[in-house]
């Protein structure tokens, strides 16, 4: 079943909070390279920051991101990832604003998820690249109802969270691998 207990992105608002070009950006920098200012957030991603700050108050009134009192200096606020797995209400759930914001959001993520394993592909097309074999595809079936598809789905969430980890405790060598789940059923046969 799936976890209720997890935060849902439940309204429009915040579904297009998400689907912010910029607003993307942030929060996979930090994703990747953890806790930031908006300043050093700003220099990394090329923006200015008070659009950064803007953007990253935007991300934490939806819960994609978060304070770190804990390295706050003076004035300075630290910002990360929220460490949760994201969920969005099921297509009937949704009013057709949202889904229409929500389809958009995932019709851009799985371009720039494309593009992206091609320019990784590229970049380690030598062989000698330690990383040249870790790009992992697979296409299959099962046979299952909808019910047993949702189970399938949070058993993949709970094997992803079993290797997920916070950069100070990967281990050495390890680097961010993206993985992608999409599932739909085969079209009817004619």
């Amino acid at each position: 079943m799936p976890d209720e207990t997890e935060p849902r992105l439940a309204d429009l608002a915040a579904v297009t909070t998400l689907a912010h070009p910029r607003r993307r950006q942030i929060l996979e920098r930090l994703k990747l390279g953890g806790p930031a200012t908006s300043a050093m957030l700003a220099r990394d991603l090329d923006l200015n920051t008070g659009a950064t700050s803007y953007h990253l108050r935007e991300l934490a009134a939806s819960g994609l991101v978060e304070d770190v009192p804990e390295r706050a200096s003076g004035r300075e606020r630290w910002w990360q990832a929220a460490r949760h797995d994201l969920r969005f209400p099921r297509r009937s759930e949704q009013s057709p604003e949202m889904r229409q914001a929500f389809e958009e959001m995932s019709r851009i993520g799985f371009a720039a998820d494309l593009e992206d394993f091609a320019r990784a592909y590229e970049a380690t097309a030598e062989a000698s690249d330690p990383w040249s074999d870790a790009f992992l595809h697979s296409r299959g079936s099962i046979d299952v109802t909808g019910e047993e598809l949702v189970q399938f789905f949070e058993e993949y969430i709970a094997l992803l969270k079993r290797y997920q980890r916070r950069p100070d405790q990967r281990p050495e060598g390890a680097r961010t691998v993206y993985a992608r789940f999409f599932a739909h059923p085969a079209p009817p046969l004619d």
